[in-house]
């Protein structure tokens, strides 16, 4: 199905020619420094570049875009640092608080607050239950050889030809400020698709068969994604979409799609023919490397908990359920913990596997021809009065029109299916939560720990699957049992043409056409709380490891869990209450008790009254280094292997440092958007090279002179485990550029501006 080339290409004659001596006659004398400027990715970097350099970008983008989750703490942020008004088009979606998950005011103050600020800054709001976050885009913004940041991970657009960035709120915050996207230049990756996709075979089948191939193996790390080749046009524009947002998954930074008359089509039926762009490589294209995708052999597939890329064919797991199933618990062991006791086992019946629940939903599965297909699959059949349950979410308010003018969405609702408003809830765990240790199949992005609802702390454990609409529609027509659609060869696939309405928009969207109503009132609710101050970086830094995580990754989620505690993300304070919350609970209490001390010393107080462990520390590098308590910062840091995978949030940095956290120390980072969160909110992102390490949790670390390696730019520093005998080892910092340097020299992105 999927092949990885292990050399990079040219695109010749549109054919993959791998860069090989074999193959140098084929080539034509296209060079590599010439073929990567044939790429499409290439020329729209170039064209949003404003550095003059290509090696070192300073990326403008034309539009930013931002969900309920996110934007209080952007705004905020951003009006901390002197925002007037919105230099570029902004809008505000609401569609993961779209519920009062908690309870009282908070979510609906957030909602007012959105809209008074698109109204004083001149923005865009949209509200809720009218769209998810990126179908709003898809539908409205997105424009071939365009870009878009956006404060969600899965801000993807590439199959419309716009390259889209997922990234932490601050990132948001520097172009609202004029400032850039500061990035070396990525590397590109070719996905090359060939052959069609069998008939049941849907986009997130495509999707799960790449993410478990590349993910492992980094492949496409920080790299775009571009997706070329003769298997392109027979994908209709919402199976491309359908792959293309879950790229987020590999971990890649970007993508960007060939554009055809399809993608033409797709914007004129949306009103927006002038969005549309051609967009080719060039003939001898350079790629860093090639994901070969056969589309014809792609099967049903499913993604096991608890990654994405835990993937198999459900061929291949109805086989050797057992196994596979019981692989999977115990891989949860380690992962989970002691806590609760993950069982998939015993949801074997007769040989066949049993799931409770179905979700068809959001930004991948909410989409229209998922959607129709899976009506199709299930007309004149029922999901059955037993434990499973169909929910489905259309991802806006113009795709739920159409299916209930064409009908399809009575045919899903006379099967025993629930359809709901759009709404990202199910993909964060703030929506259709299922039963304590559970088992469901979701066409949604994600299925981490907790994501769907489970609070390992309170013993509550349920799993989720990720599967493609049309093999749910399949399941659920079995009435729970997995099924995959393919061997359902009876359904006829109507695929109904669509129509938008853009009225719908039109009547219930604020759009300010970027005009500020700077007199305009901002709308602030009792949970909506300013940063609180946080000071520069000292001279010397005392940190004590308060967390040590040695999982193989570690998610954002994990970080800062998502469901309930997305309602607080309006409140620094009260949302970092709930940091590592689900991974170790012992967390927030430890970090409290360090940043007692640095408030001491801020304030001229007594340390060792208000942290008393710290009496004997500060002694020994007194004598040691003449450290005092005026040069040296005191603060916690965590240590994780391979910490950030999964969502943009900022927060799951922003907790850590208003929990008095200095720095994160790990082998390597799984995003570019979580180091750069830490960098953002002023903490240090050391790395430490493979092997025992030389500290243990609880242990103090001492970075003398901390202050002036960042600012010199040097990327290696001696450290001392003053716990351990100033046991002496080495962390590097990584590459740091000059802003991001002066970022964490300022203590944060927030004073970084005030100073600057």
């Amino acid at each position: 199905m999927i092949k990885l080339s292990e050399n990079g290409a040219f695109l010749i004659n549109g054919e993959m020619v791998e860069d090989t001596p074999a193959n140098a006659g084929a080539l034509g004398g296209v060079s590599k420094e010439e073929g990567v400027k044939n790429t499409m990715a290439y020329g729209i970097l170039d064209a949003h570049n404003t550095s003059g350099n290509m090696q070192d970008l300073r990326v403008k983008f034309d539009k930013i875009i931002s969900h309920d989750i996110t934007y209080v703490g952007i705004i905020q942020t951003a009006r901390a640092s002197g925002l007037t008004e919105f230099p570029i088009p902004y809008v505000l979606t609401n569609c993961h608080n779209s519920l009062c998950a908690v309870g009282g005011t908070i979510n609906e103050d957030d909602h007012l607050f959105g809209l008074s600020a698109a109204k004083k800054f001149g923005g865009a709001y949209v509200p809720p239950h009218q769209a998810v976050i990126h179908q709003y885009a898809r539908e409205v913004m997105a424009e071939s050889g365009g870009m878009i940041l956006g404060s969600d991970s899965h801000t993807r657009y590439g199959a419309i030809g716009t390259m889209a960035v997922g990234e932490g709120g601050p990132e948001l915050v520097k172009q609202l400020l004029n400032k850039t996207y500061d990035i070396p230049r990525p590397e590109v990756i070719a996905i090359y698709m060939t052959g069609e996709p069998a008939k049941g075979v849907g986009p997130q089948d495509v999707a799960l068969a790449i993410i478990g191939e590349v993910f492992d193996k980094g492949y496409v790390k920080n790299k775009v994604m571009e997706f070329v080749g003769p298997g392109i046009k027979n994908l209709s524009m919402d199976f491309r979409i359908g792959v293309d947002v879950m790229t987020t998954e590999t971990t890649c930074l970007s993508s960007i799609w060939q554009t055809d008359d399809k993608t033409k089509e797709y914007l004129e039926i949306h009103g927006r023919e002038n969005a549309y762009k051609e967009l080719l490589p060039g003939e001898g294209a350079y790629y860093n490397g090639v994901v070969y995708v056969d589309l014809s052999k792609i099967k049903p597939m499913i993604a096991l908990p608890f990654h994405p890329s835990n993937t198999y064919t459900i061929e291949e797991l109805n086989a050797n359920l057992k196994d596979i199933l019981h692989d999977c618990e115990e891989k949860s062991k380690a992962l989970l913990g002691d806590k609760v006791t993950l069982s998939l086992t015993d949801k074997i019946i007769d040989g066949k596997l049993y799931v409770e629940q179905g979700i068809i939903a959001g930004c991948a599965g909410g989409g229209y021809e998922n959607i129709c297909d899976a009506a199709d699959i299930l007309k004149g059949r029922s999901i059955g009065s037993d434990e499973f349950t169909l929910s489905v979410y259309p991802a806006s308010t113009p795709i739920y029109m159409e299916l209930l003018k064409n009908g399809r969405m009575a045919d899903l609702m006379a099967t025993g299916a629930i359809v709901k408003t759009a709404f990202c809830g199910p993909c964060f765990g703030a929506g259709d939560t299922p039963a304590n240790n559970s088992f469901s199949i979701r066409h949604t992005t994600r299925n981490f720990p907790n994501r769907e609802g489970s609070k390992l702390q309170n013993g509550q454990i349920s799993s989720v699957a990720l599967m493609d609409a049309r093999s749910i529609a399949a399941t659920a027509a079995n009435k729970g049992f997995l099924t995959p659609a393919t061997e359902l060869a009876d359904v006829d696939y109507t695929r109904p043409l669509y129509h938008f309405d853009a009225e719908i928009y039109e009547n219930r969207v604020y759009d300010s056409k970027g005009v500020a109503e700077k007199d305009a009132e901002l709308r602030f609710g009792p949970n909506i709380k300013d940063w609180p101050a946080m000071v520069a970086l000292p001279q010397n830094l005392l940190i004590k490891v308060v967390s040590e995580i040695h999982d193989p990754v570690t998610t954002t989620d994990e970080l800062i869990p998502s469901g309930e505690t997305s309602s607080y993300r309006s409140n620094p304070l009260a949302l970092a209450e709930f940091a590592l919350s689900r991974k170790d609970p012992d967390y927030v209490p430890r970090a409290k008790e360090v940043q007692l001390a640095e408030k001491a010393r801020e304030e001229g107080a007594d340390i060792v009254k208000a942290c008393p462990e710290i009496e004997d520390v500060l002694n020994k590098i007194k004598d040691a280094f003449g450290a005092t308590p005026e040069n040296t910062g005191i603060g916690s840091t965590i240590f994780a292997e391979k910490p950030g995978d999964g969502s943009a949030r900022e927060q799951a940095a922003s907790c850590q440092k208003v929990l008095g956290g200095w720095a994160n120390i790990a082998r390597e980072y799984a995003t570019k958007r979580y180091r750069s969160n830490l960098i953002n909110w002023g903490m240090v992102p050391f790395l430490i090279e493979k092997g025992d390490l030389p500290f243990e949790n609880g242990d103090y670390i001492f970075i003398p002179d901390a202050a002036d390696m960042i600012k010199s730019g040097k990327e290696q520093t001696k450290a001392y485990v003053v716990t351990k005998d100033m046991k002496e080892f080495e962390m590097a910092t990584g590459q740091l550029t000059d802003d991001e340097r002066q970022i964490i020299s300022d203590g944060c992105l927030i004073n970084y501006y005030k100073n600057n």
